[in-house]
C-alpha cells in the first residue's frame, strides 16, 4: 500500500510541473492588445461603403424596364379573342332537351270560416325541358263542406327570356255557378328584386273577359324560417250576376305565411289572409247577407316533389 501511494504522488508531481511551465509561457498580461484593436478598427473602416456617391436612379430605371417588358411577348387582344372567351348566349344556358318535372303544393291550408271550417289549395305542376313546358295550375276552396270555388288551368309554356315564360292554354272554372271555359294567355317569371310575377289574361266562351295578377316574395329570416307575402288581384270585363261577379276590380287577396322547412320538401306554416271584394261583387255578397271583407288565421303545409 505504501509503494502505491508513492507512485501516485510521483505521477501527480510529474504532471503539474509541465502545466505550470505552460501557464508561465502564456502570460497574456505582457501582450499589447491595443495593436489588435487598431487593426480591427482599420478593417471595419475599409469595409464601410459610401452609398451617397452612387447613382440609384439608373438602377430604378433598369428595374422598371424589366417589369414593363415581359421575357415572352404577349400578343395583342383582338375582338376574335373576346368573342371566343365570351360568346353570345341564346337566351340563357340550357340543360339540353331532357325532361324534368316538378309538383308544388304551395298552399294546403285550413281556417276558421264563418260558418264552419274552410279548406283551400293552390297547386302548380310542370313537366318539360328548360325551354318548353306543360303547366298545370289549380286553386279553390271548400267552406263548411261546400265547394265555393275551383278551377284548373292547362297551359303550354315557352321560355322567352332568362327567368320568363310565355304561357297559353285553357282554364276551366268548376265553381262558382255553372262551369265555364276561358282561353288563357299570360307571362310568368321572376321580376326585379326577386318578385315572382304571374300575369294572365282570359277570354271566356260566354264573352266574359278577365285578368289575374299575382305577386309573391320570400323573405328568409334563417335558411329554414321563411316569410312569404302574396298578393292576388282579379279583374272582369262585365257583370255576371249568376256567379256573383262584378265588372272591374272584383276581388283582392293578400296573405302572409310564415313557414318552417323541416326538410326542403316539407314545411308547415301559420299565416293570415285578408280577402276583399269591390264594387258590384261586394254588392252581390251583401245582398246575400255576407261580408265584403274577411280576415282569417291560417294553418297549413307546403310540399314539393
Amino acid at each position: 500500500m505504501k509503494i502505491s501511494s508513492i507512485k501516485v504522488s510521483i505521477l501527480t508531481v510529474s504532471l503539474s510541473v509541465p502545466l505550470t511551465a505552460f501557464a508561465q509561457e502564456m502570460d497574456h498580461s505582457k501582450m499589447d492588445h491595443s495593436q489588435m484593436s487598431e487593426l480591427t478598427t482599420q478593417d471595419k473602416t475599409e469595409e464601410v461603403i459610401d452609398h451617397s456617391t452612387m447613382d440609384h436612379s439608373k438602377m430604378q430605371d433598369e428595374i422598371s424596364n424589366a417589369n414593363k417588358e415581359p421575357i415572352t411577348p404577349i400578343p395583342v387582344l383582338t375582338d376574335a379573342d373576346r368573342l371566343a372567351a365570351f360568346p353570345d348566349l341564346d337566351m340563357h344556358m340550357k340543360h339540353g332537351e331532357s325532361l324534368h318535372s316538378l309538383v308544388i303544393i304551395d298552399q294546403l291550408e285550413i281556417w276558421n270560416a264563418s260558418p264552419g271550417i274552410g279548406l283551400g289549395w293552390d297547386v302548380v305542376a310542370w313537366i318539360g325541358s328548360d325551354v318548353n313546358r306543360l303547366w298545370l295550375r289549380s286553386e279553390g276552396d271548400y267552406v263548411d263542406s261546400s265547394l265555393e270555388s275551383a278551377e284548373l288551368e292547362v297551359l303550354g309554356g315557352h321560355s322567352i327570356a332568362p327567368w320568363w315564360d310565355l304561357v297559353a292554354g285553357i282554364r276551366h272554372d268548376f265553381k262558382p255557378g255553372q262551369s265555364q271555359d276561358f282561353f288563357a294567355l299570360g307571362i310568368m317569371g321572376l321580376s326585379p328584386y326577386k318578385f315572382e310575377t304571374d300575369i294572365t289574361l282570359y277570354v271566356g266562351d260566354s264573352g266574359q273577359t278577365a285578368a289575374r295578377l299575382q305577386f309573391e316574395y320570400e323573405t328568409l329570416f334563417t335558411n329554414r324560417l321563411i316569410l312569404q307575402p302574396k298578393l292576388e288581384l282579379n279583374f272582369y270585363g262585365k257583370d255576371d250576376p249568376e256567379r256573383g261577379i262584378g265588372s272591374g276590380l272584383s276581388n283582392a287577396s293578400f296573405g302572409l305565411r310564415l313557414r318552417y322547412e323541416i326538410t326542403r320538401q316539407f314545411a308547415p306554416y301559420l299565416g293570415v289572409s285578408w280577402d276583399k271584394t269591390f264594387a258590384q261583387t261586394a254588392d252581390y255578397l251583401r245582398s246575400e247577407g255576407e261580408s265584403s271583407a274577411e280576415l282569417n288565421v291560417l294553418a297549413g303545409v307546403r310540399v314539393w316533389f
